[in-house]
Formats: structure tokens, C-alpha cells, sequence
């Protein structure tokens, strides 16, 4: 029995391969097991090379696996760019349709299914993906009631006859796989999972369902990959709850929008992927100078100018820290699992109302789109604060004097009154003012504004920002990563382990302020920093440097093809650099 199974489809874009990808995943999840895919798919809407890469096992999984047990091949090409990947005990199910062809370096066996002509049979080619279903149970040695209320869940609307037809698709692949297979059936059978039920959900998902959880009722966007799945989440289910999503003519009027929806009092936010983030800049200055709540998710994917939209990233850094002209206090938020992104997310909403500024809530394509086994979520953590909002304002003692909404207090979080509160009247404007908004450019008012706005980091609640497993005291290596590295690093800790390496490990969840004194802790614990980004310049580094020191120890491991990190591939790189 297998303890992990790695499985994979793929062909060309729009032949159904992710349905395919999502119909088997869908049922392993409902047995219990643990998963995690990742697609690889083409900057078109039609053609183009696509696979989905799914790993399997009874125990938690965060990282896409080095090798594979099972291609399922629709076209050559899936057969020509995946079979290296294989493991010693891999095999192929192809096609019969596109007469598919072993590469002469490829050991695994190859077989030959009609999955076109079985469907065909039955009615329709488009079935082809339900035949290749049923080959897999034939490998899995499942028995077909596994898939029945998936099929029953996705084309249940279609009738009772559509559903039967695929069923019939199945059943019908399961029988042709074990006639080639023979004594083989089973090989590939998965030691048993404990059958509880778990979410299994993107991480743009989770962001979407903590952000209505979190009482959003208004999100303004422009659809862009890989941000658009948030957007398609809320379009579907904010009007259930009062809320609507508004698709605007652009990024910048997305992001304006926001922010005139919060000074309303509405909770509301956009999400974006870097080239949205770029027009969003001197938005993101008013919402600071303001002092307007501002939350927007950033989905990072490869640039720059158009770049990679559905590639691997982590670029985005530097600019969602210091991209504004000016300076102004801002919060930046990198969660590295769905679980982090969904509880994240609701934090980013709480803080940019307690104080007062805009919140870039930090994801990459990997986590935003990468599908993962989730453990249902704890409501009793939810908690919703809103800060120095008031309801309620004294009359002043000079008449007609304006509210002083910009006020410096002690801590630079200043009351915050919604329109139409009676006595609550002050300007608002996006060059310097006094206290009551109006505008000033005094150096002495300059000055106090400038360190009021900047003083309510002090006052920053936010739990675990850093991520640790840290078993060593003295540990010859400290991995450090953000966002989606981190399963592949914790792959590697636990390979380090078992050659006699002694590794710590660090993810940062709080980019900005960064937690100086938390990481140089970590880091002293140390004798040498590996930092594992998928970025050219190496931009957490440098920020760990300059947050926190360390500039002797630290050494980076960048990736910039497009895709993720492998746990084996980071294993090498981190061995040489230890030797």
C-alpha cells in the first residue's frame, strides 16, 4: 500500500482536464485523505498545455510532491513535458485517440486506454474524463460508489440521466483498466484515510469566506488572474447578506471605491495581482493620508508589466511596503495556508479599522489558486473590532466649529465619525490638514501629522506574526520563507532531520512592521540563515537584513521560472550550501 500518491492529468486547455483534476480530488477529500493540487495551465481561455498535479495521503500535506505515481495523458505533449517526473513505480494511462508514443528514455509502462471511444459509445466524447475516473479506481482499487455524490453534485442539475451516463463512464473505464492491468489491479491502493470530513478549498476561497465572515458587504474589483476567484466567491454569495461586488472600469477606481465605501461605514475591500497593485498606489496614499480603512489583497504572479499571470511569484514585496509616493503607515499580511488566509483575512479588516489605514493582505498564485485539504474553521476565534468608531459626537462649544477627526491623540488613532453624525462635520482631502481636516502645509502641523499617523503601529494587535518550528537551540541552519514556501521548507526540515542536520525553520506572516526582535531571536539560534523565495533579487532578505541585521549569515535560494519550489530541489540547493 502506498502512504502518498502523487496523480496527475493533463492535455490541452478546455478539454475538461480540471474538472477531471476536481471530480477525483473531490472524492479522496470526502474518504478523509489529506490533499493538495496545483495546476499548471496556459495565459489563454482555449488551448494551450494544462495539467493538475494532485498529491494524496492520509496525513497533512502542504507541498506539491517531487515525483508521480500516475499520468493520465490526453495529448502527447502531457506525456513529452510530465514523464520525468515518475517515479520507479509510475505509470501512464493515455489516450487510444492520439496514438500516444513512450519516449525512449521513459521506463514506466505505458497503457493505452480508449478513453474517447468509451465515451463516444456512450453518447458523448465529453465523457472521455469519467472513463479516466474509473481507470484510476481500477489503479486505486476503489469501488465506484466513491464518486457517486460528486457526479451527483456537479450534474445533478443536468437530470437523472446525465448523472447515470457518467456513472456508466466509470464504471465502464474501471472494467476496461482491470482487464489491462490483470494481476496489477490494486498496486497503487492508498493505505485508508479516517474518513472525516474537511473542507478542500483554494486559498482565494478562504480569503473570500473571511472576508464575509468578517462582515464585508461591498467589494469593488477588476478581474485579474489570479485574484478574479475572491470576486467570483462574492458575486455568488455577498447578496445573500445584503452585500453586492461592484466590477469597475479599472484597478484605480476599484481601489477608490473601497475607500468611499468605508468612510461610509461599510465594510469593504478589493483584491488585485501586482499589475492592479501598480494603479493602485496613489489610491493607497489617500487611503493613509485619510486615514480611511483600506484593505486589499494582493495575489502575486509573475511579472513585470504583464510577466506571468498564471505563474509562480513573490515579487511584489518591496513594492507593497515602500510602492507609495510619500510615507505613510500601512500593514502588510503574508498568510501561508488556507487556514492562515481565512483567519488573516479577518484580522486585515479589524486592524485597518482600528487603525486607520490601509491593510495589503499578502498571497501568491501558489496559495491563491493551489487547492488544499482545510480542517473545519473555529468561529469561536472570530472576533470583529472596530476601533475608534463613534456614534455619538458632543455638541462643540464654539458654533459650527468642525469635528476634529484628524485629532492627535496619544496613541495617533483619532475618533472616527461616518457621515451624517450630528456634529461629527470635518473635511477630508488628500493634501496635508489641521486636525479637522482642513488643509495646512505649517511645518510645526506637517510635523505633529506626520508622527500621529505613524505612532498607531505602536498600537498594531496582531497574533503569531512569525511562524516557527524551532526545535534546536543551536541548529546549524535556519530556513526562513512567506506565503506557499512554506510546505516545501517543512518537507525539507523533516529530510534534515533524518541525515543528522539540525534545522529550524521561521515563516514570516507579518511583513510590515516587520517583528525585528522575534527574528533576530531566531536567527542567533543559528549559525547560518537560508532565506527561500521565488524572486530574483532576493527582497525578504534584504529585508531581514535591514529589520533585523544578520547580513553575515544570511544566504538566499531565489526561483524565477514560474514555478514552485519542490521539496527535493530544495533539499539540494540547501545541502550545497552546507557543505
Amino acid at each position: 500500500m502506498l502512504h502518498q500518491l502523487s496523480w496527475k492529468v493533463g492535455g490541452q486547455q478546455g478539454e475538461g482536464i480540471e474538472s477531471t483534476g476536481e471530480i477525483f480530488s473531490m472524492a479522496m477529500n470526502r474518504l478523509g485523505y489529506f490533499l493538495y493540487g496545483y495546476r499548471h495551465f496556459s495565459s489563454r481561455i482555449k488551448g494551450g498545455h494544462t495539467n493538475n498535479k494532485i498529491t494524496v495521503r492520509a496525513t497533512q500535506v502542504r507541498a506539491i510532491t517531487d515525483d508521480l505515481n500516475i499520468l493520465v495523458a490526453f495529448d502527447q505533449e502531457t506525456i513529452d513535458v510530465n514523464y520525468k517526473e515518475l517515479s520507479a513505480q509510475g505509470i501512464i494511462l493515455a489516450d487510444a485517440k492520439f496514438k500516444p508514443k513512450q519516449p525512449e528514455d521513459c521506463e514506466a509502462p505505458l497503457f493505452i486506454v480508449p478513453f474517447t471511444e468509451i465515451a463516444t459509445e456512450l453518447g458523448t466524447s465529453l465523457m472521455k474524463n469519467m472513463v479516466a475516473i474509473g481507470a484510476t479506481a481500477s489503479l486505486l482499487d476503489l469501488d465506484d460508489s466513491v464518486f457517486q455524490s460528486v457526479v451527483n453534485e456537479i450534474f445533478g442539475r443536468k437530470g437523472e440521466v446525465v448523472v447515470e451516463k457518467n456513472m456508466e463512464a466509470i464504471a465502464k473505464g474501471h472494467e476496461v483498466m482491470n482487464e489491462l492491468l490483470g494481476d496489477r489491479v490494486g498496486e497503487w491502493k492508498l493505505v485508508e484515510a479516517d474518513g472525516k470530513r474537511r473542507m478542500f478549498m483554494i486559498g482565494n476561497d478562504a480569503v473570500a469566506l473571511g472576508a464575509l465572515t468578517a462582515g464585508v458587504r461591498f467589494m469593488a474589483a477588476y478581474p485579474i488572474t489570479p485574484a478574479s476567484e475572491i470576486m467570483e466567491y462574492l458575486i455568488k454569495k455577498l447578496p445573500e447578506f445584503g452585500g453586492a461586488v461592484i466590477q469597475t472600469e479599472d484597478e484605480i477606481a476599484a481601489a477608490t471605491m473601497a475607500i468611499g465605501s468605508n468612510y461610509g461605514g461599510v465594510r469593504a475591500f478589493t483584491a488585485s495581482a501586482g499589475p492592479g497593485l501598480s494603479l493602485m498606489m496613489e489610491a493607497i496614499g489617500l487611503s493613509g493620508m485619510t486615514e480611511q480603512p483600506l484593505v486589499i489583497v494582493d495575489t502575486q504572479r509573475g511579472g513585470p508589466s504583464t510577466g506571468l499571470p498564471t505563474k509562480q511569484e513573490q515579487s511584489d514585496l518591496m513594492a507593497m511596503i515602500y510602492g507609495t509616493h510619500g510615507e505613510i503607515p500601512k500593514v502588510v499580511i503574508a498568510p501561508s495556508t488556507a487556514e492562515e488566509a481565512f483567519y488573516d483575512t479577518i484580522q486585515a479588516f479589524n486592524i485597518a479599522e482600528e487603525l486607520q489605514l490601509p491593510v495589503i493582505l499578502l498571497t501568491d498564485l501558489q496559495l491563491a489558486l493551489g487547492k488544499q485539504t482545510v480542517e473545519p474553521f473555529d468561529y469561536s476565534k472570530v472576533e470583529i473590532r472596530r476601533g475608534k468608531l463613534v456614534n455619538e459626537v458632543e455638541a462643540p462649544e464654539v458654533e459650527k466649529e468642525y469635528f476634529k477627526r484628524y485629532e492627535d491623540t496619544t496613541d495617533g488613532i483619532s475618533p472616527r465619525v461616518l457621515p451624517g453624525i450630528p456634529h461629527g462635520i470635518h473635511h477630508v482631502t488628500g493634501v496635508e490638514h489641521d486636525q479637522t481636516g482642513k488643509p495646512s502645509e505649517t511645518p510645526t502641523n506637517r510635523e505633529m501629522q506626520m508622527n500621529k499617523r505613524f505612532r498607531k503601529l505602536d498600537a498594531l494587535r496582531f497574533d503569531m506574526p512569525i511562524y516557527t518550528k524551532s526545535p534546536h537551540e543551536e541548529a546549524d541552519v535556519l530556513l526562513v520563507g512567506f506565503n506557499s514556501t512554506r510546505g516545501a521548507i517543512e518537507e525539507v526540515q523533516e529530510r534534515l532531520a533524518t541525515e543528522g542536520i539540525k534545522a529550524n525553520h521561521a515563516h514570516i506572516r507579518l511583513i510590515f512592521p516587520f517583528p525585528t526582535e522575534e527574528m533576530q531571536v531566531q536567527m542567533a539560534k543559528a549559525k547560518k540563515v537560508i532565506v527561500v523565495e521565488n524572486n530574483h533579487t532576493g527582497q525578504l532578505a534584504n529585508i531581514i537584513k535591514m529589520s533585523a541585521g544578520g547580513h553575515g549569515k544570511i544566504q538566499t535560494i531565489n526561483k524565477v521560472d514560474g514555478t514552485p519550489f519542490l521539496p527535493g530541489e530544495l533539499h539540494n540547493k540547501v545541502k550545497e550550501m552546507l557543505n
